[in-house]
């Protein structure tokens, strides 16, 4: 199979600007988080609000949803770096990310980030693994807006990141990449071609 170019494929992705979402989730007593762009509104019918989320495997938060089949989802002020570097860079799997932050709870049992301009309780409906992700189908149980303001955008962090944590960020981006290749290769050698 012949596959397009990187370049081209690069280019067309950003052509568009997700936001990026602060996901909490817990198991337990179990608690984690994590920053993601893989997240969508997967429907238009208002009393039935469902979002689709794709969660990298090696996560410690994607063992919590795996768990729990619950999460909340946050959308981050557009000034909130400090989220990012906070949730985005260090694993939960050594570190407790919420360590000196008056945590609350979403009315779910979530993990509630104060500084999130809003926030959803969703709970997961369907789940389907991709081989470097779970991509989960979930029911917004609750939720809450708690600052009208513009939100953190991919773009926006890559613009407005310090060089010392934009070569972070990348260097944890390619070393996720490797991970997720050998993931989706070993993925698609398991399934017959279609």
């Amino acid at each position: 199979m012949t596959y397009p170019s990187i370049d081209a494929i690069e280019e067309i992705f950003h052509l568009y600007d997700p936001p990026l979402w602060l996901v909490t989730a817990r198991a337990g007593e179990r608690r984690g988080s994590l920053i993601a762009t893989s997240v969508v509104r997967a429907s238009i019918v208002a009393e039935r609000p469902r979002m689709l989320i794709a969660i990298a495997r090696q996560h410690h938060t994607w063992g919590l949803i795996e768990s729990s089949g619950r999460f909340a989802l946050h959308l981050l002020p557009a000034d909130d770096l400090e989220a990012v570097w906070r949730f985005g860079l260090a694993t939960g799997h050594r570190t407790d990310k919420f360590a000196g932050l008056a945590i609350r709870e979403t009315p779910d049992g979530q993990p509630l980030y104060p500084g999130a301009a809003s926030w959803m309780d969703c709970r997961v409906e369907w789940g389907m693994d991709t081989g470097d992700r779970s991509v989960y189908l979930a029911e917004i149980v609750g939720g809450g807006l708690m600052l009208e303001t513009p939100v953190l955008t991919v773009a926006a962090l890559l613009r407005e990141a310090p060089p010392d944590r934009k070569a972070e960020l990348d260097r944890l981006y390619a070393r996720d990449r490797e991970i997720d290749a050998a993931a989706i290769l070993a993925w698609r050698r398991e399934r017959p071609p279609r």
